[in-house]
């Protein structure tokens, strides 16, 4: 399984670790994903996707419905 949000597809950054030094090590930036259930009408039952928590604010304010619209996702492509 991806470290990747099913909404919104945001993975890992990468970049750098800076010490008072100035030395660089590499270091890469994970995305804070969240397993949530959510409840889909189309299917009557409710799913867990990981999601990030960006993600979980947007389905709280906007529902689960809105939030598929604005990332342009259908519900298949959403559980794949």
């Amino acid at each position: 399984m991806s470290r990747q949000c099913a909404v919104s597809k945001k993975s890992h950054q990468n970049g750098h670790r800076v010490s008072h030094a100035n030395n660089k090590t590499k270091h890469v930036f994970r995305v804070n994903l969240q397993v949530r259930r959510v409840y889909v009408p189309e299917l009557k039952k409710f799913v867990k996707i990981r999601v990030s928590t960006r993600i979980i604010r947007t389905l709280d304010k906007l529902g689960l419905q809105e939030t598929l619209r604005k990332y342009k996702l259908t519900v298949k492509e959403l559980l794949v």
